[in-house]
C-alpha cells in the first residue's frame, strides 16, 4: 500500500503546467487547458454564437471537463496570448468521439472551423484522428475563440495546446506507440491461433476473438481505425463505438466461461454472466435501432456487472486453490488497473498525461500476455492429467489383465458345461421346430381346403341354377316342336292329292290342326323358351370363364393382368353366399394391367370378400342394409389401388392390431383357422404393394391395397 501510495502521489505532481488565468498564455510548450476555459450548456441545442456571448460562462477547474452523457450543445470560451514567433497555434481536442465541434472567433463571429465526426475522414484540415483546429494568432496578440461541442457518446473535452512541430513529433510518438501495441496484438492473435490449430482447444478461439476485438475496441477509442479502415463511413464508425465494445464483453465472457470451467466450479456466476451477455446483445439491438443513449448505458452496466462478476469469481476459485484462476486473476488485475487509471483520468481525478492516457493500452498488453501463459500453462496442466489418467489406465488394465486369466478358466469349464446344456437345448427345438413346420404345414393345407370346398360349393350351386333352368325347358320345347313337326307333315301329304278339291279339304283340315294346337302360341313359346336356354348357357359360359380367370395356373410367372377381371371372376364365384339381402356396389375404374401373380391376387380378394361377406351376415345390422362395395382406380402414374368396403361389425383397435397374426381369428370354432388375413398380407408383400385397414366399431371396415402397376418400379420400396 505504501509503494501505491507513492506512485499516485508522483503522478499528481506529474511536470504539466496547468493555467488557473482566465488568459493562457502559451510559451511553446505543450499545454493542457481544462482549468483554463469557461463553458455553458444550451441545454435547446437552439442559441447562436451572439446569444451565446451574452450568458454567463462556468469557469472549469478540471483539466478535462466531463460532460456525461447528453444531448445538450456545449460552448467552451478561450482567451489566449501568444508569446511564441510562430502566428499558429494547434489547440487539440484530445477526445475523437465527438459528433461536432465548431470554432468561431471571438471579435468577428466568423465560423473559422469545423470538424464533425459524420463527415469522411479525408474532410478533415487535419490528418489526425482527434480534432485539431489551427488558431491563428500574432505573436504577442491576445484572442478569444469560441467552440460549439456536441455527441451521442460520453462528452470529455481534454483541450492540449501545441506548436506545430511539437504537434507532429507528439502525433508521431503516439502512433509508434499504438503501432508497438497493434503488432503485440497481432502477434498474440497469430500465436494463440496456431495453438488453437494445433491442439483444437476451444479456449484459445474465444481468445483470439476477444484479443482481435479488444483490439478494435481501444483502436476504434482512440480514433485509429476511421482514420486507416473506414475513413469514408462515418456512419459505420459510430456504431462501431459500440459494436466492438459489446462483440469483446461477449467474447470476454465465453473465454472466462470456458477457461474457467464456470458452469460446474461456479454455476451461479456463470448463470450472472450469461446474463451480462444479454445487456452486450441488448446495446448492439439498441444502437442499430438508433437508441444511442440507451445502447451506450447498457455497454457501460454491462461491463461494470462483468467486471465484478468476473473479478468475484476469479478470487472465488482462486481461494479454492484453482491454478488456473490465480494466472486469470493477476492478468485481469494488470487490464483492471489500466483501466481504472483511464477512467479516473476521465473522471479528472488524475490528470492529463501520457501515463493515464496510455494506462488501459498497457494493461491490456500485460494482459494479453499473461492471459497467452496461463493458457499455456492449462495445456501443461491437462496434458499432466492425461498423462496420469493413461497410467492409471495402464495400471487398471493389468489388474483387469490378471483377473481376466484367472477368471477365463472357470469360464472355459462353464462354458463346456453350457455347450451341451445347449445343444441339447438345440435338438429339443429343432424337433418342436419340425413339429410346428408340420403343424403349419397340415392349417395351410386345411385352408386350401377350406377355400377348395368353398370355391366348388359356389361353382356348384352357380351352374346349377341355369342348368335347371335349360333342362326345364326342354320339355315344353319338344312338346311345341312336336307339335309343329305334324302340321308340317300335313303340309307334306299336299303334293299327293290329285283333285282341287282334295287340297281344299286337305287346307281346311290343316286350318283346323293349326287352331286345335295354337300355333301363334307355339311361335311365342318357343322364342321364350330358346330365350331362356339362351340364357342359361351364357350364364354357364360366364361362370366357367370366370372359374378360369380365378383359377390362373400362370402362378409362378409374373404377368400383366386385368386385376378389374380377377375382381369380377371373384365375384361371380362368390355370388351365391351374397343371396339378394345384400348390395353390391361395384366401381371398376380405367386401370392398366398389373404385372402380378393373377391366381395369387386373385386369392387376396376370395379372402378379403369372404370376410367382408361374413362380416355383414353375422353383425346386427337392424339399422341398415348390408353393402359391399368394390373399388378399383389408378392412384398415380405407378400405382393402382383397390378398396374392399363393408358396412358390417368392424374391429377394435385391439382386433385390428392383430388380424395379420397366423391363427388369429374372430370367426366362431370351424369357421376359419386365422390364416387367411396372414396369407393376404405376405402375398402383398411379395408384390411390394401395401395393404391398409381402416375399421371403426359397428360402422364397417374397408381394405384398401395399393399396388405398383410394375415391377420396376417396386424395387425401390423393397430396398
Amino acid at each position: 500500500m505504501k509503494t501505491i501510495r507513492i506512485i499516485l502521489f508522483a503522478i499528481l505532481l506529474f511536470p504539466y503546467p496547468n493555467c488557473f488565468a482566465s488568459v493562457i498564455d502559451f510559451y511553446g510548450e505543450k499545454l493542457v487547458v481544462g482549468k483554463s476555459i469557461e463553458t455553458f450548456e444550451d441545454k435547446n441545442n437552439s442559441m447562436t454564437l451572439s446569444e451565446v456571448k451574452s450568458q454567463q460562462f462556468e469557469k472549469s477547474h478540471v483539466d478535462s471537463p466531463n460532460f456525461g452523457l447528453s444531448n445538450s450543445a456545449f460552448w467552451v470560451k478561450l482567451e489566449m496570448k501568444n508569446h511564441t514567433p510562430d502566428d499558429i497555434i494547434l489547440l487539440e481536442l484530445a477526445y475523437p468521439m465527438i459528433d461536432l465541434c465548431q470554432l468561431y472567433s471571438g471579435e468577428t463571429g466568423e465560423l473559422l472551423q469545423k470538424n464533425s465526426e459524420n463527415e469522411p475522414f479525408g474532410a478533415r484540415k487535419i490528418n489526425n484522428p482527434n480534432f485539431i483546429f489551427e488558431l491563428k494568432i500574432p505573436p504577442g496578440a491576445t484572442k478569444t475563440f469560441f467552440l460549439k461541442i456536441q455527441g451521442t457518446e460520453q462528452l470529455i473535452i481534454p483541450f492540449v495546446l501545441h506548436t506545430p512541430k511539437g504537434f507532429y513529433d507528439a502525433s508521431l510518438y503516439k502512433e509508434i506507440l499504438t503501432g508497438i501495441q497493434i503488432g503485440i496484438l497481432l502477434v498474440m492473435i497469430l500465436y494463440n491461433l496456431f495453438v488453437y490449430f494445433s491442439v483444437r482447444e476451444r479456449s484459445y478461439l474465444y481468445y483470439v476473438l476477444y484479443i482481435f476485438f479488444i483490439g478494435l475496441t481501444q483502436l476504434t477509442l482512440s480514433g485509429y481505425t476511421f482514420k486507416y479502415l473506414w475513413s469514408n463511413t462515418p456512419a459505420f464508425n459510430n456504431l462501431a463505438y459500440v459494436m466492438f465494445p459489446s462483440l469483446a464483453g461477449l467474447f470476454t465472457i465465453l473465454f472466462i466461461k470456458n477457461f474457467l470451467h464456470t458452469r460446474t466450479k461456479s454455476p451461479v456466476l456463470h448463470h450472472l454472466l450469461t446474463v451480462v451477455t444479454c445487456g452486450y446483445m441488448l446495446a448492439l439491438v439498441f444502437r442499430v435501432m438508433g437508441y444511442d443513449l440507451i445502447s451506450y448505458r447498457l455497454v457501460d452496466y454491462s461491463a461494470l456487472s462483468g467486471t465484478i462478476c468476473t473479478l468475484v469469481l476469479a478470487i472465488s476459485l482462486s481461494l479454492q486453490n484453482y491454478r488456473p484462476a490465480k494466472f486469470f486473476l493477476f492478468a485481469w488485475l494488470m487490464f483492471l488497473t489500466g483501466l481504472i487509471f483511464y477512467i479516473i483520468r476521465n473522471l479528472n481525478i488524475l490528470p492529463y498525461n501520457d501515463f493515464t492516457n496510455y494506462s488501459m493500452q498497457v494493461g491490456t498488453v500485460f494482459e494479453v500476455i499473461l492471459l497467452s501463459f496461463a493458457l499455456a500453462d492449462k495445456i501443461n496442466i491437462l496434458k499432466k492429467e492425461r498423462e496420469f489418467s493413461q497410467e492409471q489406465a495402464l495400471r487398471v488394465s493389468l489388474e483387469n489383465q490378471k483377473i481376466v486369466k484367472e477368471q477365463n478358466i472357470v469360464l472355459e469349464k462353464r462354458v463346456d458345461e453350457r455347450t451341451l446344456e445347449l445343444r441339447q437345448a438345440n435338438a429339443d427345438l429343432n424337433d418342436t421346430l419340425n413339429k410346428l413346420k408340420d403343424a403349419q404345414t397340415q392349417l395351410i393345407e386345411s385352408e386350401k381346403m377350406a377355400s377348395l370346398g368353398q370355391l366348388t360349393a359356389g361353382i356348384a350351386h352357380e351352374i346349377n341354377n341355369p342348368i335347371n333352368f335349360v333342362s326345364s325347358n326342354i320339355r315344353p320345347l319338344r312338346r311345341d316342336i312336336d307339335d309343329v313337326i305334324t302340321i308340317l307333315d300335313s303340309y307334306d301329304e299336299i303334293p299327293n292329292i290329285d283333285s282341287l278339291e282334295g287340297v281344299k279339304q286337305k287346307m281346311v283340315q290343316i286350318e283346323k290342326l293349326k287352331d286345335e294346337f295354337d300355333l301363334d302360341y307355339i311361335k311365342t313359346e318357343l322364342g321364350l323358351l330358346l330365350t331362356g336356354m339362351e340364357d342359361g348357357a351364357r350364364r354357364t359360359v360366364e361362370i366357367v370363364k370366370g372359374l378360369k380367370i380365378f383359377s390362373r395356373v400362370d402362378e409362378s410367372d409374373l404377368n400383366f393382368v386385368n386385376i378389374n377381371e380377377g375382381i369380377e371372376s371373384t365375384l361371380v364365384i362368390l355370388n351365391y353366399q351374397m343371396g339378394t339381402n345384400m348390395t353390391l356396389i361395384k366401381d371398376l375404374g380405367s386401370i392398366p394391367n398389373v404385372e402380378c401373380y393373377g391366381g395369387k391376387m386373385n386369392q387376396v380378394f376370395m379372402n378379403i370378400l369372404t370376410n367382408s361377406i361374413y362380416a355383414v351376415q353375422k353383425g346386427d345390422l337392424t339399422d341398415r342394409k348390408p353393402m359391399i362395395s368394390v373399388r378399383t382406380f389408378l392412384k398415380d402414374n405407378e400405382h393402382v389401388t383397390i378398396s374392399i368396403k363393408d358396412n358390417g361389425m368392424g374391429m377394435s383397435a385391439a382386433v385390428k392390431a392383430k388380424i395379420y397374426d397366423p391363427f388369429f381369428t374372430t370367426k366362431d370354432v370351424g369357421e376359419g383357422t386365422g390364416l387367411g388375413l396372414s396369407i393376404v398380407f405376405k402375398i402383398i408383400e411379395v408384390h411390394h404393394g401395401t395393404i391398409e385397414v381402416i375399421s371403426e366399431v359397428n360402422q364397417g371396415t374397408e381394405f384398401v391395397i395399393t399396388l405398383p402397376i410394375t415391377k420396376k418400379l417396386a424395387l425401390p420400396q423393397s430396398q
